[in-house]
């Protein structure tokens, strides 16, 4: 009897649970398949590049996985801090919806077996999303040949050097071009990983997984860090170098797309007076070349006093710059730093 009474309780039960499943709505958007994604690893990956995506990708329910030339555990950007194990490798990996390209050390070459193995997984996934310098190993494949593509800031003048083909889109954080994807650098890895989440699983999805991970993501705006004033400075720390100015040994920047400053204070000999004429030097040099958001031969630097210059210059847009240059000695007698101020003057 006490069986029967129990069988019966758990009948009773299996058909309320039962009854309630049939009776909730169905999913509004569901998925035919698990999605697979395919993010690719090396030895020097940057963390952010791939563990961003990841876990944007991992919380949306794809089937996340990594892929390496071999077995061989990676060694991240991190160094010993992170070290990762392939799951696959280019030979066996399962074909990929979506593949992930991140950036790091290492930017593989045309003629590299890890551009063979995207050229031959692009084929059939469904999209090709590469992170901040990772963009260059996907030029490499030939697949943004004629597209419009981003990089990380530091690397948009190399890009557009490198591959005159591409148009360079520097204005944008994240670049769809339809089944070719590129983002810019580091954490915009995470804004494009939401953003294929919604391509792929249905608008609202990626704002789904945002809350989720507590990320301020904004899809049609935002920080883009490629359109910042700083672009239009041209690095003269070789320059110095060559001149026997030791290396700088702090500096600060500051500033928006219409104005920047920087500082960088030196521990060196030079008197002030002969650093600003180094300074003047290095910075014409870096100005007359033409790989910079500049335009090529708008550079003009005019004495403005002692340790002070100003200058002007146009970008490649047609807007007009203009700033200051000075050198002021430190408190510390053996210190001195340089300041640069610029400002789109129209």
């Amino acid at each position: 009897m006490k069986y029967e009474i129990r069988a019966t309780a758990i009948s009773a039960t299996a058909a309320l649970v039962v009854g309630a499943l049939l009776s909730m709505p169905a999913a509004a958007h569901p998925d035919p398949r698990t999605k697979k994604v395919a993010i690719l690893i090396f030895n020097d990956v940057q963390v952010i590049d791939y563990s961003g995506p990841l876990e944007v990708l991992a919380d949306a329910g794809f089937d996340v996985f990594t892929v390496a030339a071999t077995k061989d555990p990676v060694t991240t950007s991190a160094g010993e801090a992170v070290k990762l194990m392939p799951r696959y490798t280019f030979a066996d990996s399962p074909q990929a919806d979506l593949i992930v390209i991140p950036g790091g050390g290492f930017e593989a070459a045309k003629d590299s077996s890890t551009v063979a193995w995207i050229k031959r997984e692009s084929a059939h996934a469904e999209h090709v999303m590469s992170v901040c310098n990772g963009a260059f190993t996907l030029a490499n494949t030939g697949l943004l040949d004629g597209l419009r593509a981003t990089t990380t800031a530091g690397n948009i003048n190399r890009l557009r050097k490198m591959y005159p083909e591409i148009k360079v889109t520097p204005e944008q954080r994240i670049i769809d071009n339809g089944k070719v994807i590129t983002t810019a650098g580091l954490s915009s890895g995470i804004d494009g990983a939401l953003h294929m989440v919604d391509v792929m699983k249905g608008q609202g999805a990626g704002q789904s997984i945002a809350l989720t991970i507590e990320y301020d993501w904004r899809p049609n705006g935002g920080y883009v860090r490629g359109i910042m004033a700083d672009r239009l400075i041209p690095s003269v720390y070789a320059s110095l170098h060559a001149q026997k100015v030791s290396d700088p040994f702090d500096s600060t920047n500051r500033g928006d797309k219409d104005h920047w400053e920087r500082t960088v204070w030196y521990s060196t000999p030079q008197a002030p007076a002969e650093l600003l004429a180094l300074l003047k030097t290095a910075f014409q040099t870096g100005y007359s070349g033409d790989g910079g958001a500049w335009a090529p031969k708008s550079f003009q630097l005019t004495p403005s006093g002692p340790l002070t210059a100003n200058l002007k210059f146009d970008d490649r847009e047609g807007h007009h710059w203009k700033g200051v240059l000075a050198v002021e000695p430190e408190s510390d007698a053996s210190q001195v730093a340089w300041r640069l101020s610029i400002d789109r003057a129209g």
